[in-house]
């Protein structure tokens, strides 16, 4: 490790500044990635017609390039170097393979993670170069105060059931699920306590303390095991490090007994803040907790469960995972192509994924080696190497000078440790406000770096500056808000009229009277919302399925097949959608059409049920209904099957006086699907009572277990579906 006097020297000679009065560029900059981090948790859409995540990655869009617009604009006409930390490197490669991967790929993904990735390194260079003491304790109280403003958004929606932002899982606070919210702001509980250590005032240092508690507190309440496991490391880490790094704490006066007290302030405010009962009953019914506490607790004690691993989220993401090792071993080196991983899963998962798996891994590291291929090995690799090299740097600091930086680079490489362990579980990465997070923690430990003038070890350097520069950079960087305007114009247009066709369908749907020409006008609405959305992104797969599933429900087999032809020119390898286009050919009459369909579906999964079930299909539509039953009788016996071959099994059966094929489909739709189970039993009375079958034991079996599986006020309506000469034996 160099000396104070040689780290000094480096420093200047790399151009680097330490404790220098704050520039305007380095001000205003700082302060608008400050910002940034307030706004992204804190505020969220109100309503439907905008996700969440949409709405953040427009506003940390609009933040990343006015910081760049601002500091451009100061820096223009200075002369000023910039400094270049050689992790910028690691997001411009993926940025530079994304371009590329829009050849030969998925273009439209392609380009939404080369734009993703040129934010990343925005954020980061900017970071490097205006992080001085100053704009980094600015930073430091964004983060955290953004993180203080999220966690109450997610405590009253725990404790008193709010319903303010629409989404999936709550407590979510702005975010789209809980799990989202919880990756955050466990990696901001490091910045907090990074304030801990620099506020001088006793009295804030005790109320930094309290907003700290409250913001563990928010965490238990989401149940997230992943963000959950990483709080356990931080109750280790967090305290070795304030150990360790007490001398250069700000405050001063400290005596042994300010330390236990601010200790019992932090634990006994988790305790009576995680203690308050929760007042949302959806939370209650869920999980059967009823605090934050408690909930913390079980869910934590369910990861030693073996049977959670067969069920639920994590038997979900195991199947996820293992599709994606499959995807690796596929394409080693160059991977499917950026942002492709959702377009290819479909081809690596079991006839028990139909559709697909999600739009994520929930695996960042997974899913970056899978779509990038040797380049995600190299930036993983790469950077684990920097960051295990930069905690052994930071333990061997001896100098002064060095121990000054070292409880900043200890918080946030803990910080981006709790990260990585998060990213196995989930998609962070993805998401505008951990994204965001993650590029600075990266920019602070590098400007760190330079501070301490370990530019050779970084391979840092200074880029001169000319004046003409200014004018291209500024001029570039206008372009790129232009470009950031029409894009979310775009987005917001696209998002609104998907969900305002969503809207229509389900109040269609919800009406039970779908045929009613009295619906015709809003049908129309509907259909033209879509066409004008695909139009604007024929990519959008979140929503766009949901639309021709309601379409088909009603009949509409013609509109709701080309809007799944339209997701399938996207995503060519969804089995649940080659089978919804072939069976809306089916229904039009082209029988070779769906034929064709049918084969793709079969060359990606042979065994899936809805393959089963379309092939059954075609060949009754076909005219032969022996070897369609035949067909049926034997994907019954094998246990395959869905709700689409129980029902055509069925008809089939009564159509052809094959009764023990119905009353096999009967039997299955009872069993597989409760909640039709009267009308199942119904059904099965009336073939027992037919002539041909003339089974009246089963018969009057099957309607007394109707009426006994009906609600007592649908009771009457269910003995009027018995014929009248079996009622007398039923009461």
């Amino acid at each position: 490790m160099t000396t104070s006097r040689q780290a000094t020297k480096r420093r200047k000679a790399a151009g680097a500044t330490d404790g220098a009065p704050e520039t305007n560029q380095n001000a205003r900059a700082s302060l608008l990635l400050a910002l940034m981090m307030v706004l992204l948790p804190a505020l969220g859409v109100t309503h439907e017609e905008m996700l969440q995540d949409t709405f953040k990655s427009i506003l940390s869009a609009f933040f990343i390039l006015s910081a760049m617009l601002v500091f451009v604009w100061y820096q223009r006409k200075q002369q000023q170097p910039l400094q270049f930390h050689g992790l910028l490197w690691l997001p411009l490669g993926l940025m530079v393979y994304a371009l590329g991967s829009m050849a030969w790929s998925h273009a439209y993904l392609g380009g939404v993670e080369a734009i993703r990735w040129f934010l990343f390194a925005l954020v980061f260079f900017w970071g490097v170069n205006v992080a001085n003491p100053t704009s980094v304790n600015r930073m430091v109280w964004g983060i955290h105060i953004g993180a203080v403003l999220a966690s109450l958004w997610a405590a009253l929606q725990f404790w008193s059931g709010l319903t303010l932002f629409p989404q999936g899982p709550v407590p979510a606070s702005t975010f789209l699920n809980r799990n989202i919210f919880a990756e955050f702001l466990v990696c901001t509980l490091p910045y907090s306590v990074l304030l801990l250590a620099r506020v001088r005032d006793k009295t804030s240092v005790f109320v930094l303390t309290l907003s700290l508690a409250f913001n563990i507190v928010a965490l238990m309440m989401s149940g997230t095991r992943s963000a959950l496991t990483g709080l356990l490391v931080l109750m280790v880490l967090l305290p070795l490090i304030t150990l360790v790094y007490r001398k250069q704490c700000q405050s001063t006066g400290w005596r042994p007994g300010h330390c236990i007290a601010l200790g019992m302030v932090l634990i006994v405010s988790v305790g009576v803040l995680g203690s308050i009962r929760t007042g949302n009953p959806k939370l209650i019914a869920e999980s059967g907790k009823v605090n934050a506490l408690e909930l913390a607790g079980a869910r934590l004690l369910s990861i030693t469960t073996k049977k959670e691993y067969s069920r639920g989220t994590f038997s979900h993401r195991t199947l996820m995972w293992r599709a994606t090792g499959a995807m690796i071993q596929d394409n080693p080196v160059t991977g499917v192509g950026a942002g492709a991983w959702e377009v290819h899963v479909p081809r690596y998962q079991g006839p028990e994924s139909q559709t697909e798996l999600d739009f994520y891994a929930h695996n960042e590291l997974l899913q970056l080696v899978a779509e990038y291929g040797s380049v995600g090995w190299l930036f993983l690799l790469s950077l684990t190497a920097y960051l295990l090299w930069a905690s052994y740097a930071t333990l061997k600091i001896r100098s002064a000078e060095g121990k000054q930086e070292a409880p900043l680079r200890a918080l946030v490489l803990s910080s981006l440790l709790v990260l990585f362990l998060v990213s196995n579980a989930g998609f962070p990465w993805h998401m505008a406000g951990t994204g965001a997070l993650f590029a600075i923690s990266l920019s602070l430990l590098a400007a760190s770096d330079l501070r301490l003038g370990w530019t050779r070890q970084v391979f840092a350097r200074s880029l001169a500056w000319k004046n003409s520069y200014g004018t291209y950079a500024f001029a570039t960087t206008v372009l790129c808000m232009a470009l950031a305007v029409h894009i979310s114009r775009q987005a917001i247009e696209c998002e609104s009229k998907l969900v305002q066709a969503l809207k229509i369908g389900l109040q269609i749907t919800q009406s039970g009277k779908a045929t009613d020409p009295r619906w015709d006008p809003a049908k129309n609405e509907m259909l033209t919302l879509m066409r004008e959305a695909i139009a604007i992104n024929p990519h959008y797969r979140k929503l766009t399925s949901n639309a021709a599933d309601a379409m088909a429900n009603w009949g509409d087999w013609k509109n709701a097949t080309w809007i799944w032809e339209s997701i399938a020119t996207s995503r060519p390898y969804v089995v649940a959608i080659l089978t919804n286009i072939a069976r809306g050919h089916v229904h039009g009459g082209e029988l070779a059409k769906a034929g064709e369909y049918l084969e793709r579906a079969r060359s990606l999964q042979p065994s899936a049920p809805a393959v089963a079930s379309l092939e059954v299909m075609l060949l009754s539509r076909a005219g032969n209904d022996k070897e369609a039953a035949r067909l049926a009788k034997k994907y019954f016996a094998d246990g395959v099957f869905d709700y689409d071959l129980v029902r055509a099994a069925y008809f089939l059966g009564i159509n052809n006086e094959d009764f023990d094929l119905s009353i096999t489909a009967l039997e299955l739709r009872i069993k597989h699907w409760p909640a039709q189970a009267v009308d199942s039993w119904l059904k099965l009375g009336d073939i027992h009572a037919l002539p041909k079958v003339n089974d009246i034991p089963r018969a009057i079996h099957a309607y007394r277990t109707a009426l006994e599986a009906s609600p007592p006020h649908a009771r009457p309506a269910v003995m009027a579906s018995i014929p009248p000469h079996f009622r007398k034996a039923l009461e």
